[in-house]
């Protein structure tokens, strides 16, 4: 079964953050020009509330594609069309590999998709969906690279071994793929583009019955995809 990012949630979460926001006195002004601005403890309290909202959105719903879209959309990101797909995803490709090369991260073009392959031996911990602090300059490498192509869909997606019950390992499959996008809105990553979804045991690339197939299955994965409206 798998778990969407709500992006009617996500909505929700910025609508709040927003009230919350315009109810907090925010503006101060600014000793150099005389004008008012926004105080950095409201940029913060912003901050902090919409990576809540957004890592608090993880509900069994199947819209996730159609509202990261709308949301896109909203945003102002224009769609791709035609040979311009191509050769965006082209040079995005050209670049992950450039910034992941001997990180241990695979870099897979499935179309004009590009999928990125993290092993679980080198993300997490065993049994922990907490990223390895060694990891954090791969996924710094990741978001440098989301944030400079935006016209795409980031589809986050964690997988687990068939070691445990099944409801554990779903469990932890979303934990996992949930600490990756939280990392990447850290980095800047619009939260509109991300559709996080835990998958458990149920996407093995390779067979259970030996340990090394089973550290193959223990991942996270993703997707990026064009934004093509």
């Amino acid at each position: 079964m798998t778990s969407p990012l709500s992006l009617k949630s996500l909505s929700k979460g910025l609508a709040v953050v927003a009230l919350g926001a315009s109810m907090a006195a925010c503006t101060t002004l600014d000793p150099y020009t005389g004008e008012q601005k926004t105080s950095n403890a409201t940029k913060g309290a912003i901050g902090g509330a919409l990576a809540g909202a957004v890592l608090g959105a993880l509900t069994n719903t199947s819209d996730g594609k159609q509202a990261a879209k709308n949301a896109m959309i909203g945003a102002g990101i224009g769609a791709l069309a035609g040979g311009a797909i191509g050769n965006y995803m082209d040079q995005q490709e050209m670049l992950l590999r450039q910034e992941l090369e001997g990180t241990g991260v695979s870099v897979t073009r499935v179309g004009d998709s590009i999928m990125l392959n993290m092993p679980g031996n080198i993300t997490f911990a065993t049994d922990s969906s907490d990223i390895n602090a060694s990891f954090y300059r791969v996924l710094n490498s990741v978001g440098i690279v989301l944030n400079k192509f935006d016209r795409t869909y980031v589809d986050v997606m964690g997988h687990t071994d068939s070691t445990g019950s099944d409801s554990y390992n779903q469990s932890l499959s979303e934990r996992r793929a949930s600490s990756v996008a939280q990392y990447l809105i850290s980095q800047k990553v619009m939260p509109q583009r991300l559709i996080v979804q835990g998958y458990g045991e149920m996407r093995p690339i390779a067979s259970n019955e030996t340990a090394a197939g089973r550290q193959q299955n223990r991942r996270v994965e993703v997707q990026i995809s064009p934004f093509t409206g």
